[in-house]
């Protein structure tokens, strides 16, 4: 972790400013879930004050939940943002494929918001870090690793979202990309492996990052909009032709046995 990630606090100050500097950089995205904090020693040494006052602050902080001492192993960033739905509700969306369409046209339109918000917005570390991403992205597509071109699909999204300046919209969108990743809603790898869907999609991808790297927001919210558009479109041929597949196997099993 960064050295200059802390500042320096008034040693009239209480525990309250540390916690404070934390809990901030968590809402800002800085700080992620599962992210470790540096020992005691660091942390004293890069606030400039006394162990005991970190002491206090970690503990107020663990108290309240925003941080998990494992034992032996440090102190980390607690799952703050949470599961969404219930297993109860998760299990209903399992067998609901509605609720699928529902989430892809609810992340159509919060995607164009967040794109939008990210053209006006990103700085230069921003614009650095969404370079970096897709750099990564054409390679792994250059190298016909799937996989790890889905998960830089989800991390190109959230670079999108933290890129808005917006923590509500960004803490919302980490929830909805959670239940991507989980497999609540449907497999990346359905769409993923449709033919010529991983073209089209780095196609998006780039489209949206060079709109935020212009500047336009029309064009970012355009560019999102269309990439899930297309997402909800190649979803539902994907599993029209699943279909089709299993009543096709089906007919030739049974005219063996027949």
């Amino acid at each position: 972790m960064s050295a200059a990630l802390f500042s320096r606090v008034n040693h009239a100050r209480t525990a309250d400013e540390v916690g404070a500097q934390i809990e901030a950089l968590v809402l800002e995205g800085v700080l992620r879930v599962g992210d470790k904090l540096p020992g005691e020693r660091d942390l004293a040494q890069q606030f400039n004050i006394s162990r005991p006052i970190v002491r206090e602050a970690l503990k107020q902080l663990e108290e309240r939940g925003l941080l998990c001492t494992r034992h032996g192993g440090g102190t980390f960033i607690a799952d703050v943002i949470g599961d969404v739905f219930s297993k109860t509700m998760l299990e209903l969306i399992a067998d609901h494929p509605k609720a699928t369409d529902d989430y892809l046209e609810y992340r159509r339109e919060v995607e164009g918001v967040a794109a939008d918000f990210a053209a006006r917005r990103a700085t230069d570390d921003d614009k650095a870090l969404l370079t970096s991403i897709i750099e990564r992205m054409q390679a792994a597509h250059g190298k016909d690793d799937v996989a790890d071109e889905a998960a830089l699909d989800v991390e190109f999204h959230q670079a999108v979202s933290e890129s808005a300046h917006n923590v509500i919209l960004m803490h919302t969108l980490r929830s909805c990309y959670r239940l991507l990743s989980n497999g609540s809603f449907f497999s990346r790898s359905l769409v993923y492996g449709y033919p010529g869907a991983r073209d089209r999609l780095l196609d998006q991808h780039l489209a949206i990052y060079h709109a935020i790297m212009d500047g336009d927001p029309a064009a970012a919210r355009r560019a999102a909009e269309a990439h899930m558009e297309f997402v909800q479109q190649c979803k539902k041929d994907a599993e029209k032709a699943k279909a089709w597949q299993t009543v096709s196997r089906l007919r030739r099993e049974q005219r063996k046995a027949g």
